[in-house]
């Protein structure tokens, strides 16, 4: 990566990492401190990923697209 991590990956990444923790909270009702934790993580994965971040990127919006449409198309 050129150096500078977007915020949006920073969510989406972070989103993930929350998710398969398998968190009680969803991520629109966990605590705000608890949310900043998981984006540093997902900071320090990202980083650590460096080139290879593009490949979970597109793995994630595929992810999320997949959960949000039902075999009939509609949003589930």
């Amino acid at each position: 990566m050129d150096g500078k991590i977007s915020e949006h990956t920073v969510e989406l990444v972070a989103q993930a990492i929350h998710e398969a923790e398998h968190q009680v909270c969803s991520w629109e009702t966990e605590p705000s401190i608890r949310r900043e934790h998981f984006r540093q993580c997902a900071r320090n994965a990202i980083t650590l990923l460096d080139e290879d971040i593009g490949v979970l990127l597109v793995a994630l919006k595929e992810a999320i697209a997949e959960r949000r449409v039902g075999t009939t198309g509609a949003l589930v």
